[in-house]
């Protein structure tokens, strides 16, 4: 069993029904409760709930400069199940706007109507991660073959994120050292990678990561309280005896339980 997951992300929207018209119709989550404010979504019929989406129409949006999300990253269970997922939302017409390849996995990149950075992607077998020579892992950005994965895909069916969970969560910081320390601290997480430029990724049970953490584009300023945006970000630790919720040293929301 993992000793870490991502459990859940809760985002302040702008417009709840614009939103669940993009993650339900047009991504594939499952709408599992609803009111004129909120919705929980999940990954099928029956299944808990992953995404929660509050409208606060009043809500500002963060300065560009802020510290915040950068994307919340949804891991499919295998290479057809993405391939079939892309083939579900292209014929919806999401926008893309990368398709990667990182040497560990294989990402799709796109943002949802208030702009939240979104990846879904599926993983490579472990045996095929890249190393350096020092021991460190070493993700890479490649382009990613489209064809092979379309070539791959599984069929199309009523529910495409079936078996699919949250994989790893990607913030924007304005002190990397700072924040590494504070993940570290809080999550259990040890660094897997930190030679990416301006970048450090972060995970428990070696796996390549359940955290990234980024400077780019300098922000200078904490993740504004009550922005649209993230929320809060729930972890589930084994051995955890009791729930709480903590702020990072810019002001992101965590919420951890056992």
């Amino acid at each position: 069993m993992n000793s870490l997951q991502l459990n859940a992300i809760d985002l302040r929207v702008s417009d709840l029904v614009r939103s669940m018209a993009f993650y339900s119709g047009r991504l594939g989550f499952t709408t599992l409760t609803s009111s004129a404010v909120r919705a929980d979504l999940g990954i099928a019929p029956g299944a808990p709930a992953i995404l929660t989406l509050t409208e606060d129409r009043a809500a500002p949006v963060a300065p560009r400069d802020a510290a915040g999300l950068f994307h919340a990253a949804l891991l499919l269970p295998s290479r057809p199940a993405l391939g079939g997922w892309l083939r579900f939302a292209a014929d919806r017409g999401v926008e893309f706007e990368g398709f990667s390849d990182h040497g560990v996995s294989e990402a799709i990149y796109f943002s949802d109507p208030d702009g939240n950075g979104l990846e879904f992607y599926c993983d490579r077998p472990r045996a095929s991660w890249p190393f350096a020579a020092n021991g460190e892992l070493a993700m890479v950005t490649r382009a990613l073959a489209l064809p092979e994965l379309l070539a791959q895909a599984a069929p199309a069916n009523a529910t495409p994120l079936a078996d699919a969970r949250w994989g790893h969560l990607h913030l924007r910081v304005t002190d990397l050292a700072r924040s590494e320390k504070f993940y570290r601290d809080t999550l259990g997480v040890a660094l897997t990678q930190g030679s990416y430029p301006g970048a450090r990724f972060l995970a428990a049970d070696g796996y390549h990561h359940h955290l990234g953490l980024n400077s780019w584009g300098a922000p200078r300023s904490p993740q504004p309280s009550g922005a649209l945006g993230l929320v809060a970000a729930t972890f589930a630790r084994a051995g955890g005896n009791s729930a709480a919720e903590l702020r990072d040293p810019d002001g992101i929301v965590l919420r951890l339980g056992a």
